[in-house]
């Protein structure tokens, strides 16, 4: 119990979840700007803007930047998977996201010529678009610079 305690005051630790929760909560703004509805599965969803994975790699890279050193090897390991991160987001999980959404378009053709079909949809935000890993990148190190 004591470890859990201390990992909870961990200041990297700390800062990569508030990065995380605020991005989170940013998607509900953003939808609600955009769609003028409020839908609190976006706290949890993978995709949509800004890319909270990135905010928290990039959170927690600067973090450790700034406690450990930036010539630190530990820094570069958490630079380089952050890069890692979001590039996955931006390019892998995103053209997962476009395969589905075709697979999806396939599937409502297939029910309209009466063809049978059980499967569900497969979900299609699951990935990013440059500018919001960009810009949950930049939120990330934003939020570790106020932090730490």
């Amino acid at each position: 119990m004591r470890e859990l305690i201390m990992l909870l005051k961990n200041p990297i630790l700390v800062t990569a979840l508030f990065a995380w929760l605020t991005a989170q909560i940013m998607k509900i703004l953003v939808m609600i700007l955009l769609t003028k509805r409020f839908d609190i599965k976006m706290l949890i969803t993978a995709g949509g803007m800004p890319s909270s994975h990135s905010a928290m790699v990039t959170s927690i890279a600067t973090a450790i930047g700034k406690i450990e050193g930036w010539h630190s090897p530990i820094t570069a390991l958490a630079v380089v998977l952050a890069l890692i991160v979001m590039y996955d987001a931006a390019g892998v999980r995103r053209s997962a996201g476009r395969h589905a959404e075709i697979i999806n378009i396939i599937i409502s053709e297939l029910f309209q010529q009466k063809r049978i079909i059980k499967e569900d949809k497969l979900k299609e935000l699951i990935g990013h678009t440059p500018i919001e890993v960009l810009v949950g990148g930049l939120w990330g190190i934003l939020i570790a610079n106020i932090i730490i």
